[in-house]
């Protein structure tokens, strides 16, 4: 909490003490219904990522963002002109929309199994290094094909203590991993894909249920 800009305030879909779900009706309503809502505000996390984007660098302002806000611009000016050089307008933002879409949701998927539904630390907590990486993060088993689709970010726990390694060494640092979480009692928390999704649709039932119980 506080150093992690996915949790905290603003953010609806958190923990039941997340000062964001007590902002406002809408806030309240969203944290009540953010299991149901999950999977379809999904499809919208692209969206926020360009916002975000965006923002961050309106408000550098030095030369790098200078850059970065050009490129960004000749590449939405290409994509777009080459989608409206082949649809009509109409078909055009329809293919955007969806392209979006999907784009969101294959990002969400990917990124929500390694975190969403794990222990959150409270700001302020005195935890160790290791422990910190361990406890919040979730592995994601499957093998090959799961290791392709995700990208590697299936060996999140890995990845948390060891930032710079290459993915594909991830695989190979498993095992002493596992082995070193359980010798220290950190624990080693690793699902199925499927099983991922459940817990954390189950854990954002208990926290909207949670909400509702809450007077606004």
């Amino acid at each position: 909490m506080g150093r992690d800009p996915d949790i905290g305030e603003g953010v609806v879909l958190a923990s039941s003490s997340t000062p964001g779900n007590e902002r406002g009706s809408l806030a309240s309503w969203l944290a009540r219904w953010q299991a149901p809502l999950f999977f379809p505000l999904m499809l919208l996390r692209s969206v926020g990522l360009h916002v975000l984007g965006i923002k961050r660098l309106l408000g550098q302002r030095d030369r790098a963002s200078a850059v970065e806000a050009s490129l960004i611009m000749l590449h939405a000016a290409l994509y777009l002109t080459v989608v409206l050089w082949v649809l009509s307008p109409l078909k055009a933002l329809a293919f955007v929309a969806v392209q979006q879409a999907v784009f969101s949701l294959y990002l969400g998927i990917s990124f929500a199994p390694n975190h969403k539904g794990m222990p959150i630390i409270e700001a302020g907590t005195a935890t160790g290094f290791a422990r910190r990486q361990v406890v919040t993060a979730r592995n994601v088993s499957g093998g090959r094909f799961t290791t392709f689709m995700l990208g590697g970010l299936n060996y999140q726990i890995e990845h948390h203590l060891f930032e710079s390694m290459p993915r594909p060494n991830l695989r190979r640092v498993q095992g002493l991993v596992r082995d070193f979480c359980v010798a220290t009692d950190l624990g080693y928390h690793e699902e199925s894909f499927v099983e991922s999704f459940r817990q954390i649709v189950h854990h954002l039932g208990d926290t909207g249920a949670a909400a509702s119980l809450r007077p606004d």
